[in-house]
This record gives C-alpha cells, structure tokens and sequence, in this order.
C-alpha cells in the first residue's frame, strides 16, 4: 500500500514538492477555488493551520478548475487572491486536476484510498478534504459542506 510520501506534487513555480518531506505531519489535502460558495472555507483551514502547525499539521491547497469553472486564474493571481482575502500561510500548490483522464496521481491514490459517498471515487465539488495521518495514510474524507472547524475533533486526535 502507498503512503503520501511517495508522491511528489508541484509547486505553482513548477518545482517539485516532494511530499516524502511531509512524512510525519498530519495533513489536510484540499482542491480548492477562488470564485465558489466554499471559498469562504480558506479561512477556517487557515486558522486551523495557525491552531495546530507548531504540534505537526500542514494544509496543502491544490486549486482546481474542474467544477464551474470557479479557479479561472493563474498561479499568481490564485497566490494574491489567498494572501489578500484569507492571508493564507499554509502552501497552495499548482493549480491541477482532481478527476478524469488529466488528474494528478495523488488525487488518484487519494480517491482509492477514501472513496466518497455510497462508494464513488470521482471528487465532486471544490473544497473536498483527506486526512492523512502521521504515516501517510488517508484516514478519512470529508465532503465539501464540512467546515473545516468540524475537522477539529479528527485533526487533534491524529496529533
């Protein structure tokens, strides 16, 4: 079985995250987007984020343009858009896809490893959310609607 560690991700300059370096983190992996009626959710990642980096959490952000066409910008635009509206300190990766022939192979372990309701594999909507324990293991998937202060009670009994 893999572990998040065996994926690598890119940055939005194109470098490669090696997510071997967050091995021994507890994660919060989110596609997110600028223009949906989630977005409002980057502030309550950030502040869990600023709740728990010091005892080992990480939230790492991969926007995405799948659903609604709702993260039309580029990688700049989406750093201003974080950093400005939500001041977002947690990384924001490349923007990429979730679903279909295009989807990074993160997104596809993570689908396999926590399929969504009823059995679905297919992300379906913006700010869809994976817990990763310390070992890299998924250990659940949230949906959409799911605030991220309702995670509080999983994150802090991971850490």
């Amino acid at each position: 079985m893999s572990v998040i560690g065996d994926f690598a991700v890119e940055r939005p300059d194109g470098s490669v995250q090696n997510l071997a370096d967050k091995q021994g983190k507890v994660l919060l992996v989110v596609n997110t987007a600028s223009k949906c009626g989630f977005t409002p959710q980057y502030e309550g990642l950030e502040a869990l984020y600023r709740k728990y980096a010091d005892t080992g959490f990480e939230v790492i952000a991969f926007p995405c343009n799948q659903f609604g066409k709702q993260e039309p910008g580029d990688a700049a635009e989406i750093a201003s858009f974080c950093k400005l509206t939500y001041d977002v300190s947690f990384p924001v990766m490349k923007k990429v896809d979730v679903n279909g022939d295009g989807a990074i192979p993160l997104y596809n372990w993570l689908k396999q490893q926590a399929p969504g309701v009823f059995g679905t594999r297919g992300i379906k909507w913006n700010f869809t959310k994976f817990l990763i324990d310390r070992a890299g293991h998924v250990v659940k998937r949230y949906g959409p609607a799911e605030k991220p202060g309702a995670l509080e009670r999983d994150i802090e009994a991971l850490l």
